[in-house]
């Protein structure tokens, strides 16, 4: 278990994803260019074969914005987006309506 101090120290916000490429160097990955209100970041997800460039475009996403950077098949991640994984499936979360990006989630 973590404790409250420690799930604080989680900086979560809502992140709009605004271009998504194919990862030049992995099958399943992709480079999603997010936009943290003010700030762009670079997010490598494993999401690809789950949603389509189309789908993620303009999607508000949930990210975590203060994880170390890691490269991930030679291509810097800047965050992490979070989904749920059912199964073979994964779904992303999503804000359920309209908010600024770079809204932090308390």
């Amino acid at each position: 278990m973590i404790t409250f101090d420690d799930f604080k120290n989680m900086d979560l916000r809502i992140a709009k994803v605004i271009a998504v490429q194919d990862h030049p160097n992995a099958d399943k990955l992709y480079v999603l260019k997010v936009d943290l209100g003010g700030e762009q970041r670079t997010l490598v997800a494993g999401i690809k074969g789950k949603y389509s460039k189309e789908d993620l475009i303009d999607k508000l996403i949930v990210v975590v914005a203060n994880l170390e950077p890691a490269t991930i098949r030679g291509v810097t991640s800047e965050g992490m987006l979070l989904a749920a994984r059912d199964g073979d499936d994964i779904v992303i979360l999503t804000s359920e309506r309209e908010v600024t990006p770079g809204s932090r989630i308390s």
